[in-house]
């Protein structure tokens, strides 16, 4: 899809906006909630569910502070 091996393997019961979520948070660690919400069309609150998401299922953490760190897409 996006030519990241990694993300694509992930993507097994992942709805869209978190594919897109991940391609953007592999591309770019330091992204911020606001420039996801752009890129992917939904609201900030929808990003932050999303995160919420990821994170449960093991498939995203979050390096460093709220601002100035970085999201590290998880290798399973």
């Amino acid at each position: 899809m996006f030519g990241d091996g990694l993300v694509d393997e992930l993507v097994d019961g992942l709805v869209e906006t978190q594919i897109l979520m991940l391609h953007l948070m592999k591309e770019n660690p330091p992204v911020s909630k606001r420039e996801m919400a752009e890129s992917v069309g939904i609201s900030t609150n929808a990003i932050d569910k999303n995160i919420v998401s990821l994170k449960k299922k093991g498939l995203l953490k979050r390096i460093g502070p709220d601002k100035g760190g970085m999201w590290k897409v998880v290798d399973k």
